[in-house]
């Protein structure tokens, strides 16, 4: 499947530019003019990559990649501007973007910036199919766990959850970030509702609620699954 990647460009020449030699590249485009747009377009396109100018009228680059990142800490951004100097390059990084282009820009340079960071966020996000850790084995394909030997009933949602901080192991995340990445942003819950799923999770995992071994809060950040040799 092609690569869907939201340009989030002002000037109209630039914006067309990319569209088409992108398009060239094989890859799915969507667009958005201002900031704005641009964070609605994110979430309602959920783009695997977004090229992201600065300069933008109504929300500037730099908080749209700030609001971006609150609820997906995985989307690759990268930011493509005329502010060359060092601070803005250390602010947009910072903010979380992946990469940092200055124009002008070599079309080439930047597709093959583009194919990398989308590369790197395959490797980290490689669908998990199987799990097996101490007493714990989980195949996610046929939906089975398994405590010490003992199978244990998930729902489809739970096991979504589970392979989601799996994925993620030794990462913090966030109630939003894992609202919006299991449950969609459309969803109308709230964060009250990953606490819920938490603690039943942990009990068909056999957690000790006190000191839970695999699924771990971060006080005042959210939740990890616990790393690998801890």
């Amino acid at each position: 499947m092609n690569s869907r990647i939201l340009i989030v460009e002002d000037d109209p020449s630039i914006r067309l530019g990319l569209k088409r030699s992108l398009e060239f590249e094989g890859f799915t485009i969507d667009l958005a003019r201002d900031g704005e747009e641009a964070i609605q377009r994110a979430f309602d396109k959920k783009p695997d990559l977004i090229v992201l100018d600065i300069m933008l009228p109504r929300v500037n680059g730099f908080e749209v990649c700030r609001t971006v990142r609150k609820y997906d800490t995985t989307i690759p951004i990268v930011i493509l501007s005329a502010k060359g100097d060092e601070g803005d390059k250390v602010l947009g990084l910072e903010l979380g973007a992946d990469d940092y282009v200055t124009k002008p820009f070599s079309i080439r340079e930047l597709t093959a910036r583009i194919k990398a960071a989308l590369r790197r966020r395959r490797a980290m996000e490689g669908e998990v199919d199987t799990f097996e850790e101490a007493e714990l084995r989980i195949d996610f394909a046929g939906q089975i766990l398994q405590v010490n030997g003992e199978e244990r009933e998930l729902s489809t949602r739970e096991f979504k959850l589970l392979r989601h901080l799996i994925q993620n192991r030794g990462r913090v995340l966030s109630r939003d970030q894992i609202l919006n990445k299991v449950w969609g942003y459309d969803y109308d819950g709230t964060p009250r509702t990953i606490d819920n799923f938490i603690n039943k999770l942990r009990q068909k995992l056999g957690d000790d609620p006190t000191s839970p071994r695999w699924i771990q809060t971060v006080r005042g950040s959210g939740y990890k699954f616990k790393a690998p040799g801890a």
